[in-house]
Parts: structure tokens; C-alpha cells; sequence
């Protein structure tokens, strides 16, 4: 009997998460049970979350002159990539983006910047706009900001920031081939001190930057020691200009088994669908929706553009299922 009937009953009637070695087994079934697996994800998700996926859209409100070199980003100051570059955006162009995302029928708006860490007048710009959006909109508003200190994480905490994002990126082993101008550890601290401090921990990482499935498996199981509320599940888009320039997209299935992986590792919180799936998933997107999924970012990425917020909420809908405003439990 297949290790996926064998957990079917386990995994849903004790609401328990899969461990590394139930992990690597399914990573390695053959492609004729890919289908049974994105199945049983579906199933566990639906077991916890119901049918509604939750949709977020973001605003790069401060794009390029990043001093990182992460081998993946187009911001970086370490490469020669065509990416626009812009200081942080007026107050007014940010409010409209929000207003924009709340009329598409997101619940979530997130605030991203492109720095190793926010200075003062940066943080004070943030939280002006967290303010505004907050007296404008019904919208939870996010942030990603970079490496945080306490007593910048205690202020978007008391500004009302529902989750802050900060991504590991790649597994702990993997790290070190993709950014060499910060460490891992001082990632997982950020993301310590968000817990700490009472905000939502939002960190995913990107798949397809060429690190093995046993990497892709640590990282799960790496995350799944911080306690985040949401993974958001990136797709490498490889940019111009970047180390990783040339790196081939993943296959659909590939990205499906991820996905599937994901969810059966984290039954309980929020999996998002992230940047790179127009490119990776193509027509299979859906599939991810019915194969652990339960929310999306909408719209616009980064520096990469995405497809029109009402294509994604009439996919949801075709799929008999409904977008929803949901907290992490």
C-alpha cells in the first residue's frame, strides 16, 4: 500500500503533521501518485482551513540600491540588473495601492523596502503609512523591512502590523550559496524576535535556486522550529543580471510536490502561493489550490509583475471555493 493511503486516516483524524523521513518518502513517490498526494494535502487543508483561500498583494513602497547580494535579487547593488530603482514611495501612492488592494477583495496589504535593516527616517515613513492605511482601509497591513531591532519590531507591533515578513530563503546547509553578505543566523533571529515580540511571523523561502529536495526538506522542517503563521512559497524567477540568471525554472510537478510536502508538514497555518508561480505553475496554477493552498499574493510582485488581482479571485471561484478574511489559528 502507498505511504499516501497509509497516512490518509492518521493525518486526519489526529490532525498531526508528517515527519522528515514520511517527508522524503513522498518527495521520492513515482509521478503516477502525484495526483493521490496533492489529494490528501487537499484534504488535510480543507480538515483544518475549510474551502477559503485568503488573498494579500504588496508594495515594493522602496525598490533597488539593496547593499545585500542575494544570488536571486534584482535590487541588488552587487549586480548589473535592469530592475527600476526608487526611494521610498509618497504617502499618497502607497495609500492608493492599499485602497486598490481592498477594492480587489485582498484582506492583507504588505509594505516592503529593499535594505538590510530600516533606518529612522525609513521607520518613520513605514510607520506613517501603517497609519494611514489603518484610518483608510479595513485592510491587516504587513511589513518587510529586513534584519529588525527590538525596539523597531515593538513599534510596527504597536503601530498595529498584523505579521511581519522575513523570509529564510534557503535552508540552513544552502544558505551560504546564495547570500554571503549576511548569515542565516542573523535571519532566524529577526524572525525570533518578531515571535517575541507578539507579531505574526510570516517566512517562507524560495524554491528552485538549485538546492536538493533534502534542502528543500530542511528548510521545512527549520521553519517549522520558528513557529511562523504563514509560508509564503516562492518560485525562482530568474532575473537578468543575477547569479542565478540562467538557472531553469522548475516544472509544474515539481512545484506541485512542494506544495504538497508544505502542507502535510504544516497542516495548520497559512500556505501561500508566492512570487514565480505565473512563471513555474503556468497552466497548473489551480492545481496548487487544490492541492494545499490556502492563500495567495495577488497582483504585482517585487520587481516582477504578476497577473490582474480578478483573474486569481474568479480562479478561486471556479474551483467552488470562496476568498475569505481568515486569521491563523
Amino acid at each position: 500500500m502507498s505511504i499516501v493511503a497509509d497516512l490518509s486516516e492518521e493525518l486526519l483524524s489526529r490532525k498531526r503533521s508528517i515527519e522528515p523521513d514520511e517527508a522524503r518518502e513522498l518527495v521520492r513517490l513515482p509521478a503516477e501518485e502525484l495526483p493521490a498526494l496533492l489529494s490528501l494535502a487537499h484534504e488535510v487543508r480543507r480538515h483544518w482551513w475549510g474551502d477559503g483561500v485568503e488573498l494579500e498583494s504588496l508594495i515594493s513602497a522602496k525598490t533597488g540600491g539593496c547593499q545585500e547580494d542575494c544570488a536571486f535579487c534584482a535590487q541588488s547593488i552587487h549586480f548589473d540588473s535592469p530592475a527600476q530603482r526608487h526611494a521610498f514611495l509618497p504617502l499618497d501612492e502607497v495609500l492608493g495601492a492599499a485602497r486598490a488592494t481592498e477594492a480587489s477583495g485582498a484582506s492583507d496589504f504588505c509594505i516592503v523596502v529593499a535594505v538590510r535593516g530600516p533606518d529612522r527616517r525609513m521607520m518613520d515613513d513605514v510607520l506613517e503609512a501603517i497609519g494611514a492605511i489603518r484610518a483608510d482601509t479595513s485592510l491587516e497591513v504587513h511589513c518587510s523591512l529586513g534584519l529588525l531591532e527590538r525596539h523597531q519590531a515593538e513599534a510596527l507591533r504597536d503601530a498595529g502590523v498584523l505579521r511581519y515578513n522575513h523570509n529564510l530563503e534557503a535552508a540552513r546547509s544552502f544558505f551560504p550559496e546564495i547570500v554571503s553578505t549576511h548569515t542565516w543566523e542573523e535571519r532566524v533571529e529577526t524572525c525570533r524576535l518578531v515571535n517575541d515580540v507578539g507579531m505574526g511571523l510570516c517566512s517562507g523561502g524560495i524554491i528552485g535556486m538549485g538546492e536538493t529536495w533534502e534542502q528543500r526538506i530542511e528548510l521545512a522542517y527549520q521553519l517549522r522550529e520558528l513557529g511562523p503563521v504563514e509560508i509564503p512559497l516562492n518560485f525562482l524567477n530568474p532575473r537578468p543580471g543575477t547569479p542565478l540568471a540562467h538557472r531553469a525554472p522548475l516544472q509544474p510537478t515539481e512545484a506541485l510536490r512542494t506544495i504538497a510536502m508544505f502542507r502535510l508538514i504544516f497542516p495548520d497555518i497559512i500556505i501561500r502561493y508566492a512570487g514565480g508561480r505565473e512563471l513555474v505553475m503556468r497552466d497548473a496554477q489551480a492545481l496548487g489550490i487544490v492541492g494545499g493552498v490556502n492563500g495567495m499574493i495577488v497582483g504585482n510582485y517585487l520587481t516582477t509583475a504578476g497577473r490582474p488581482a480578478s483573474e486569481d479571485v474568479r480562479m478561486v471561484a471556479d474551483l467552488g471555493q470562496e476568498v475569505v478574511r481568515r486569521r491563523a489559528q
